[in-house]
């Protein structure tokens, strides 16, 4: 895992260029702290810098900027080449291969790409990467990130001045860095609780999506044009041909069996290093499984790592290491105090970078600095969810459109009409008057806040957009001063011609839930510790298999992700896996209304919301004082505000 960064001139790069790339690779240290290079040609203006975190070949032939045998291509890459020793062996039967100075896999990228060419290669990558590539014969840039979105790559133009790098850390050191906030992007924020690719928070820089490249020559940068991205592979693709060709297995045991070795071959691949490596263990599904088929196919133990919490409701650490003494893992855990975690909520805003409030971003960065005390590469169970259909909220969504959908939408949306009509408050005092004769167990809680967010499914007009109003926070427009939500297909939903409702879910995680909120929160998290994060649930021959997998071995009995759990089974007992799904986070919700009032208090200050001028402050307030009051909970809403606030205060 590395950090990069760089420039391309349409005209003349600054004389001090050098320094300039050295400040940028500066601020992404913590991405490489192992080593720094920086590559520079001014008679082709375009500079490179790269930061090391030491993972294959650990000599100085891994050192990058990396230049090809031939001299043609120049390379700076973050991330790792899984098969990249077949890629070089199958360059050795062509007669290609050059004379190999290490065993580096960005090396074996460098050969592959000047033999197969750019898209030719990418498709045989097995991997996690984000590459900048210069070609000094075409004088033209590629940039490329992989295909499922692990490793992050910003990009934008200052001027005549086209700059990009791993994070936006490394862009504010280069001259002609704005910051303008992007008002329109702020409500995505605020309806997902990320920034999805392709947008940034900021004006003129942007995300390159997962599983395409860009190129860009001088004569392009002098007509300011932003080149249209090429797609080498499409996660619609993949999900529209499994769906269509679907695998029919002769038995339940023989579709266990196939899986069990399309994830072997994941897990086998990942568990590539030259460092040490481990893995994180919840004690769920999906972690459970990545671990049970590491130390299945490792000849000493396994290291793990788990943290816990004393509230109950968020604490897994007991059933982590359940599943790590059953495996025979080395497995470590800590019991992490409230202090522990909201000690780390000042450092969100820098970990980030960006605006970001999954609030279990605070105990992804504690587990990642526990890991970093014995590894410097762990694997996580991200990504079953998602491919295996694990969220409870398929089966809500599918549940609430299957009894609403036949009734007329303009019946339902004269219904929601009139339901919001009357204020949730309202709806409130009407029913205590009532509930005196309802028994206590039958009572509801915030009912009118119920009936409001009910009003919004019962006026929607497809299953898709009820997904939609599930997975949102605020409705932008609600919030947010002077925006327009962007036009895109996170916020306007199309069914992809993926014809069952749960599908077009799914595939809508897999591509904004799982690459911008998932695993930015695990890259970040990990990095700012300089560790590197493999995820092997999410290889690209995972997700094409899990598409090709009929419903039925994915929820069956109510028993979701049925396959992944019966090849769980083989080697963790039924009775340590098999419990009600818990989230990984933290009780945002009393600590609010306890230790971080103040803090909270400070940054929805109404006059300061109005000062800075990008927020109504008045549902802001409204939800301020209806959650700090205990009258109601809205966590998820507040946290989206106070990480803009906390990110804003320290970019200003």
């Amino acid at each position: 895992m590395c950090g990069i960064a760089g420039v391309l001139s349409a005209s003349f790069l600054p004389n001090d260029i050098e320094e300039i790339l050295k400040q940028a690779g500066s601020a992404i240290a913590h991405r490489g702290p192992d080593d720094m290079g920086v590559w520079v040609d001014k008679d082709a203006s375009i500079g490179f810098v790269h930061r090391r975190l030491s993972i294959i070949d650990l000599s100085p032939a891994g050192h990058q900027p990396m230049i090809s045998a031939s001299g043609r291509f120049v390379i700076i890459f973050n991330g790792e080449i899984y098969n990249h020793l077949d890629l070089r062996e199958e360059l050795e039967k062509c007669g290609r291969a050059p004379n190999w100075r290490g065993h580096a896999d960005t090396e074996s990228l460098l050969a592959a790409f000047e033999y197969w060419g750019v898209e030719a290669t990418l498709k045989k990558t097995v991997g996690m990467f984000a590459i900048a590539l210069w070609d000094k014969q075409e004088r033209k840039l590629i940039l490329t990130r992989d295909r499922m979105g692990e490793k992050p790559l910003y990009y934008g133009f200052f001027g005549d001045l086209l700059v990009f790098g791993s994070e936006l850390k490394a862009l504010r050191k280069i001259p002609g860095f704005k910051g303008e906030i992007n008002r329109n992007v702020l409500g995505l924020l605020m309806r997902h609780n990320y920034v999805p690719a392709p947008y940034s928070i900021y004006h003129d820089i942007a995300k390159l999506i997962p599983g395409t490249w860009l190129e860009f020559t001088q004569e392009i940068l002098h007509r300011r044009e932003k080149p249209v991205p090429f797609v080498y592979w499409s996660a619609k693709e993949a999900a529209l041909i499994g769906v269509a060709d679907p695998y029919r297995f002769s038995s339940d045991t023989e579709a266990v069996s196939a899986l069990e070795k399309t994830l072997k071959q994941s897990v086998s691949g990942q568990m590539m290093a030259d460092v040490p490596l481990g893995a994180f263990l919840s004690g769920g599904i999906d972690s459970s499984t990545v671990v049970a088929l590491m130390q299945a196919q490792s000849g000493r133990p396994v290291k793990t790592f788990s943290i816990g919490f004393n509230e109950k409701e968020y604490d897994e650490a007991f059933f982590a290491s359940e599943v790590a003494r059953h495996l025979g893992t080395a497995h470590t855990e800590l019991y992490v105090s409230p202090e522990d975690a909201m000690n780390v909520i000042p450092k969100l805003p820098a970990i980030y970078d960006e605006p970001f409030s999954d609030s279990s971003q605070i105990p992804t960065f504690l587990i990642s600095k526990l890991a970093r005390q014995q590894v410097t590469v762990s694997l996580s169970g991200d990504g079953g969810d998602e491919l295996f259909c694990g969220y409870n909220r398929y089966a809500f969504a599918e549940g609430v459109w299957d009894k609403i959908s036949a009734m007329p939408v303009g019946l339902r949306k004269i219904i929601a009409q009139a339901i919001l009509l009357i204020p949730p408050s309202n709806w409130d005092q009407m029913y205590g008057l009532i509930s005196s004769i309802i028994p206590k167990k039958h009572r509801l809680l915030a009912l009118g806040n119920k009936l409001h967010k009910g009003a919004t499914f019962l006026g929607c007009e497809s299953g898709a957009l009820l997904y939609r109003s599930v997975v949102t926070h605020w409705q932008p427009e609600e919030i947010v001063l002077n925006m327009r939500e962007p036009d895109t297909q996170l916020t306007h939903f199309d069914p992809q011609g993926l014809s069952s409702l749960v599908e077009q879910m799914m595939f809508l995680d897999s591509i904004s839930y799982l690459p911008n909120d998932i695993l930015v929160k695990v890259d970040r998290a990990a990095m700012s510790v300089s560790l590197e994060t493999r995820v092997p649930l999410i290889d690209h021959r995972v997700y094409e298999f899990a598409w090709r997998l009929p419903m039925r071995y994915k929820v069956r009995n109510s028993d979701t992700k049925w396959l992944l759990r019966q090849l769980l089974y083989k080697y963790v007992p039924r009775e340590l896996i098999d419990r009600p799904k818990m989230g990984f986070g933290v009780p945002i919700d009393s600590w609010l209304r306890g230790p971080l009032r103040d803090w909270a208090e400070n940054l929805l200050d109404e006059s300061r919301l109005r000062r800075e001028g990008f927020f109504n402050p008045t549902p802001i307030r409204q939800k301020w004082l209806e959650h700090s009051s205990g009258k109601r909970n809205w966590q998820y809403h507040l946290w989206d505000v106070l990480m803009f606030q906390a990110w804003l205060e320290s970019n200003v």
